[in-house]
């Protein structure tokens, strides 16, 4: 799971793969330590929603506009956002749930749990601007002071192992993992990293508008470096060296979409082939500095970077090395540091490569660290408070109704053979569901927060969570484990666990709403349900079998069946244009677009099956629309949005889900019960003559 600059909220396929280098999203302060409050109070929007759609349209042509048209209208894009849809705003009310909670934790009285002290005690000191303020750089002056006593190579070790628990993105990310093959336990792995932008790419490519946007991280590197206290002119030079070191790594590092195939980053090495590859590094010595428990052997996700890494740190200075360093540290803790630097983290991160023109309030900065933080700390409470307790059943009902209906869909496809049916159904009955929130919650007792503390806590934190993860290794795997905090507007599916996970923050209005009538919410979480159970048969999660392992299950007939079939959906979907001349990359988001087209399938078949056990005609409208019709519309609602332009650009380029309105308008196309339903004729386009089904 990599992290970007600024994370996209959807639900996602997620490889058990967790390493711990990465930079965790910097959020933005206002000028003092007060909370502002919202500008309106946000509140999740109606599972049905008639006043975002624009009946003037023709479903046939274009059912996004039809069933979404007005939703930009009613719902602009907040200043301090990149885009505005059904999942953040879900979010944004979510967010003030916990702002609540926070508040009160915060207050320190003498009834506080050890949970409300530390959630309470960390985002008061991040509220605590005026103290980060007169703090300076002083706090950090200690790590700074580490990095200007490197004088050679031979020193970078124990520097970069204490990057790695600090997860400060240098040279590369050291983590733990499920192992592919062996999905019983954890083992250590090492994968590329130290990249300023969001991919390779971004520093390869030769359009007009990947050259400025080079240059303006150039000047983002020397702004941090200025306000670290180099004279502008050095630092100009200083940042243009990085640029060049980073774009050595970015040529030895492995694309987006090669990224996508476990096999490609799956090579279990000894520990001694590791190490020969760069003696300078000491990996062994490395490894356990950043805390590792003793290990032989390790996954070396991409070997070609680590070989070419060698050739990078020696053809680069030291001094190029220590402004990277640097600069690194302080963008990871942009948020913790005097508002010049933040305000600069923004200014690139949020505004020019996201379009963000205005920096969040410093209240939501800090419940999103608190929450990335301390997640089922905060996130015990909010479920206490606000998640309803009958959610949980009916989300499982439906989730057993989808898995019901996915049985069925196996057990009549025409290009599979019984071979591969019986495996295939064999690995339905071994997916498990986790709803809500975890069974046990974290124990946080070992990590200290203090009141005031504000870079100290988001060190300790981050150096907590490393020290949790690589204590993992050598140790059976915990299957109870939730990668998502429970506030969390999101799901995933583990091809490794095996498991579908739906955290309590998305069992709301509008993806679930117990007002909504069954068909309409079948369409909304039911598609997301449908979405999920579908990761696991997708070009990824077909690799893996029942039991989690990377391992071959297909007849070869039937795995080029499905090649085939895979192979329609990434074409049509790289024929789609997203912005300007920008097409949707197919391969990129293969995984997501082929679960998109069966999540909807399976809620579909799903709903069919209530219906025929309720008498239920589904022809016959109730109100305005059929209920088949009600269940579409739920469906594209489910993606109703407003973007910035540099956002999508952003997405495009980075991330393995398709943008918002292909999520509807390329899922209907493909189904004839879509064109059935608003009687569309072949040949329009929501209704193509030639059609791609995976499942």
């Amino acid at each position: 799971m990599e992290a970007k600059p600024v994370p996209r909220i959807l639900a996602a396929t997620v490889l058990s793969f967790v390493t711990l280098g990465g930079a965790a999203a910097q959020a933005q302060r206002p000028a003092t330590g007060v909370a502002p409050q919202p500008m309106h109070k946000i509140s999740p929007i109606p599972g049905f929603d008639s006043s975002i759609m624009d009946t003037s349209a023709d479903p046939c042509t274009n059912f996004y506009q039809f069933a979404c048209g007005k939703f930009a209208q009613k719902y602009p894009i907040p200043a301090d956002l990149p885009l505005y849809d059904q999942f953040e705003n879900l979010n944004e009310y979510n967010h003030q749930l916990l702002h609540g909670i926070l508040e009160t934790a915060e207050k320190q009285t003498a009834g506080r749990s050890p949970d409300e002290q530390k959630i309470g005690d960390y985002y008061g000191s991040c509220m605590n601007t005026a103290a980060i303020n007169a703090d300076g750089l002083k706090p950090l002056q200690p790590e700074l002071a580490k990095i200007a006593a490197l004088k050679n190579k031979s020193e970078l070790p124990g520097l970069l192992a204490q990057y790695q628990k600090m997860s400060v993105p240098a040279f590369f990310d050291i983590g733990s993992m499920q192992d592919f093959k062996d999905a019983t336990k954890e083992i250590a792995v090492v994968d590329q990293g130290g990249l300023g932008l969001p991919e390779k790419d971004y520093y390869l490519r030769t359009d007009a508008k990947s050259v400025k946007l080079r240059q303006q991280y150039v000047q983002h590197l020397a702004k941090m470096l200025h306000l670290a206290g180099d004279p502008q002119s050095k630092a100009d030079a200083e940042a243009q060296s990085i640029l060049a070191l980073e774009t050595s790594l970015a040529k030895i590092s492995m694309g987006v979409v090669d990224r996508r195939d476990p096999y490609k980053t799956y090579h279990i090495e000894p520990l001694t082939t590791l190490a020969a590859t760069d003696p300078t590094l000491q990996w062994p010595k490395l490894l356990r500095d950043a805390g590792t428990p003793p290990i032989t052997t390790l996954n070396v996700a991409n070997p070609a970077f680590f070989q070419g890494l060698q050739s990078v740190l020696q053809q680069t200075d030291m001094a190029t090395i220590r402004n990277y360093l640097r600069v690194h540290l302080l963008d990871a803790y942009a948020s913790r540091l005097p508002a010049a630097f933040d305000d600069e983290h923004f200014n690139f991160y949020g505004r020019i490569l996201s379009g963000v023109p205005t920096k969040p309030v410093r209240w939501k900065t800090c419940v999103s660290a608190t929450n990335a933080s301390l997640g089922e700390a905060l996130g015990k409470v909010y479920v206490e408070k606000y998640f309803a307790g009958d959610s949980k059943q009916q989300t499982l009902n439906m989730v057993k109704a989808i898995e019901s209906a996915m049985n069925t869909d196996l057990t009549k496809l025409t290009w599979m053979s019984p071979e591969t049916k019986v495996k295939a159904i064999q690995k339905l009955d071994l997916i498990t569901n986790k709803i809500g929130y975890p069974d046990k919650w974290r124990d946080y007792s070992k990590l200290e927060i203090k009141p005031n503390d504000a870079l100290g806590n988001a060190i300790r934190a981050r150096e907590f969570e490393s020290a949790r993860q690589l204590n993992k290794i050598n140790k059976p795997v915990n299957k109870e484990e939730w990668d998502m905090s429970p506030p969390t507007v999101n799901a995933y599916y583990d091809p490794s666990m095996n498991n579908i996970n739906f955290p309590a923050g998305i069992l709301q209005p509008a993806f679930y709403d117990h007002s909504a009538p069954p068909q309409v919410n079948y369409g909304h979480i039911g598609a997301v349900v449908g979405h999920e159970l579908t990761h696991g048969f997708d070009d990824e999660g077909a690799q893996f079998d029942g039991n989690g392992n990377l391992k071959n299950w297909w007849t070869p007939e039937d795995k080029k069946q499905f090649d085939a079939r895979t192979e329609c959906i990434a074409s049509e979907y790289s024929s789609f244009t997203a912005i300007d001349n920008l097409h949707i990359n197919g391969k990129l988001t293969l995984g997501e677009n082929t679960a998109d087209n069966g999540g909807i399938r399976l809620a579909y078949m799903a709903m069919e099956a209530w219906a025929a056990h309720h008498n239920i005609d589904l022809s016959k409208k109730m109100g305005l629309y059929t209920p088949v019709q009600q269940f579409f519309i739920g469906y594209a609602q489910n993606w109703c949005t407003n973007d910035r332009p540099q956002f999508i650009r952003l997405i495009v380029q980075t991330d393995p889900h398709s943008p918002d309105q292909f999520r509807a308008n390329g899922v209907v196309r493909n189904m004839p019960e879509f064109a059935t339903a608003f009687s569309c004729k072949t040949g329009q386009p929501m209704a193509p003559a030639n059609r791609c089904r995976v499942w």
